[in-house]
């Protein structure tokens, strides 16, 4: 038996966003295999959607961190020139 867990019964929210992203590669390409149940490629479906929506919450904060950044970066620079 092994002792690490199930990805599929990770909670999405505790996801890095790298670990979100390779979740969501291997559901799509469970999904394109086409080998699976419709119970199985509904939960697969429903578990992507939840992982694209973490990635996105990832992509999301790191851009407005970035803006930020800038943003204090340009006021420095501001400062710096009076």
């Amino acid at each position: 038996m092994s002792s690490q867990p199930d990805p599929e019964q990770t909670d999405v929210a505790t996801l890095s966003y790298e670990a979100a992203r390779d979740e969501l590669v291997r559901v799509v390409a469970e999904l394109e295999q086409g080998s699976a149940t419709l119970e199985r490629s509904l939960g697969l479906w429903e578990r992507g959607e939840a992982l694209a929506a973490r990635c996105e919450q990832w992509l999301v904060g790191a851009r407005a961190r970035l803006d930020a950044a800038r943003a204090a970066s340009e006021q420095a620079d501001d400062g710096a020139a009076r």
